[in-house]
């Protein structure tokens, strides 16, 4: 392992990271491990590259230094961003796999136990299978093995997220203020992308979500040149990123003045979001936690419901989606506990206000050694803007 200073985190990090993995790798009974996942090759190593598309992995041997496979092009972010020191790369007319497969075996590897994500996005079946045939049967499926070092946060990853939330606040700010009628949506997305970046924020894996008026009930839309129209309001949905750690809130502004049944929805909204935080704290259940929530969200009078899981752990993320929902949601039955260090995008939103609109107001959230604490600081009441 290379030791350098000009990393996201310090050296020492790196090595805990790796430690545990190893730890579990033993407890497993692997000799090796083949990671594919970005976001997994992003917490081992600091390694990151807007060609993910292209097969890469990180082979971690129990026992022995970690060597990077990668597209050729690719392994100057290996040199210039990693610790790692050993690689293996691949020209664009090369065979990926027999050189990962070529690798192993160079590694004495070829008789072991070799651990594999099958569940990565960036690592399809037909690789697998190639893969599978080239190797032999000492691979198995160790999904999970990265995630499960992933799901509670260091005091430094929570730092790097805070300066994430930073980007996301100041997206907010900057979007509230345009979100009139006369502007666009698009003016809106453009407002908040160059304040966040301004503000020290690189690309999100999912850039802001903009929708005005009746698009607001289009799930998962965001701008499209929409004009925003008097009385309209405009949901808001942000995601600041920095150093491909994220952190996440929902917002809404409304045009004209604020109608019995949205005041209903904001208070029941910032009610949730109040009891939520009262209640997480190492020991809780993940049920619990979604049972809360949708408890609060459905005792309404205005028509909403919540459509979707509470929440979900978020962190590092690629492109295209910045949540850990694969590795812990907040959904009923889950039996789990919230454990210090976890964090949660907290959703408690609304969907179909007088059957026609949809409001946000979330958090992102960390669990301390005896509670809570939120990593935004921007009010939760809506925007109003007046006619």
């Amino acid at each position: 392992m290379r030791r350098r200073e000009d990393m996201t985190f310090a050296p020492e990090e790196y090595e805990r990271r790796l430690d545990g993995l190893r730890s579990r790798m033993a407890e497993r009974g692997l000799d090796a491990v083949v990671v594919s996942d970005p976001e997994n090759l992003m917490y081992l190593t600091d390694y990151q590259t807007t060609g993910y598309s292209f097969f890469q992995a990180l082979v971690v041997p129990l026992t022995d230094d970690s060597v990077f496979v990668t597209r050729g092009m690719e392994e100057s972010n290996v040199i210039h961003r990693t610790w790692v020191d050993r690689t293996r790369p691949f020209p664009d007319d090369g065979d990926a796999i027999a050189t990962l497969v070529g690798l192993l075996k160079d590694l004495g590897l070829g008789d072991a136990t070799v651990g594999f994500e099958r569940n990565s996005y960036y690592f399809p079946a037909y690789q697998q299978d190639r893969m599978h045939e080239a190797f032999g049967h000492g691979l198995v499926d160790c999904f999970g093995i990265v995630e499960e070092g992933r799901l509670r946060k260091s005091p430094a990853e929570i730092e790097v997220m805070g300066r994430a939330a930073r980007a996301a606040e100041a997206g907010w700010a900057a979007g509230v203020e345009v979100a009139v009628p006369g502007n666009t949506e698009n003016d809106v997305a453009a407002a908040i992308a160059s304040a966040m970046f301004r503000a020290g924020g690189e690309f999100p894996a999912v850039m802001p979500y903009v929708t005005s008026g009746p698009r607001s009930m289009i799930g998962h839309a965001t701008w499209e040149g929409r004009i925003i129209q008097p009385g309209e309001h405009v949901f808001l949905e942000i995601g600041g990123c920095y150093r491909r750690y994220h952190a996440a809130i929902m917002r809404t502004v409304v045009n004209g003045g604020l109608t019995d049944s949205m005041h209903e929805a904001q208070e029941t909204m910032k009610r949730a979001l109040s009891e939520l935080r009262g209640l997480m704290k190492p020991g809780v259940t993940v049920s619990e936690v979604d049972e809360l929530t949708r408890a609060v969200i459905e005792d309404n009078s205005v028509g909403a419901h919540l459509i979707t899981r509470a929440g979900y752990s978020i962190g590092i993320a690629f492109p295209p989606s910045w949540d850990e929902g694969y590795i812990l949601s907040l959904m009923s039955g889950d039996r789990r506990e919230l454990e210090e260090g976890m964090t949660f995008h907290l959703i408690p939103w609304m969907w179909g206000v007088d059957g026609d609109k949809t409001c946000g107001t979330s958090d992102t959230v960390r669990i301390t050694a005896d509670g809570c604490e939120s990593l935004f600081h921007v009010p939760e009441d809506f925007t109003v803007h007046s006619a």
